[in-house]
């Protein structure tokens, strides 16, 4: 990955990333310096492989979370169940972009103006221990940690 200078996106605040604890909420952790040194860029654990069902919530709360318009989502076929072609969200049908030749365990959510969110998909019926610190992950610096390596540390 090459990194680049996102000097003209907004920042996010300073405070450690925050994991949405709520029944409804998407459990959803956000690196807030986006600083394009990691692999990824947060944390997703969805309930489910549904995403016509996970897909909306996630969707906006990126949105709301990074003051931005989510384009475009994509992600790996086979790691899904019931993919739309477009997902409503925030009163606008989303486009979704399903791959055969990218990494099952990410997916990406592409802006207007603004580079691209990749998350770290935790899967569904992970139990809470390792999924809960994944998601804690995201808010340190793990420039230098590949996929494998946050999962492990998740799980250990």
């Amino acid at each position: 990955m090459t990194s680049t200078v996102l000097s003209h996106l907004k920042p996010l605040n300073a405070e450690p990333a925050t994991v949405c604890a709520t029944a409804s909420a998407p459990r959803l952790s956000l690196d807030p310096a986006l600083n394009r040194r990691a692999v990824v860029d947060g944390v997703w654990w969805p309930r489910s492989r549904d995403a016509a069902a996970e897909l909306p919530a996630l969707i906006a709360a990126v949105d709301l979370r990074l003051d931005r318009v989510t384009l475009r989502v994509g992600l790996y076929k086979d790691a899904w169940d019931d993919i739309p072609s477009r997902v409503p969200a925030r009163g606008r049908l989303v486009r979704v972009g399903w791959f055969l030749h990218t990494d099952p365990r990410l997916i990406t959510l592409i802006f207007a103006r603004a580079e691209p969110v990749v998350l770290l998909v935790v899967p569904p019926g992970t139990p809470e221990g390792p999924a809960t610190t994944a998601l804690g992950l995201a808010g340190r610096d793990t420039a230098g940690l590949g996929l494998d390596d946050i999962l492990s540390i998740a799980a250990d």
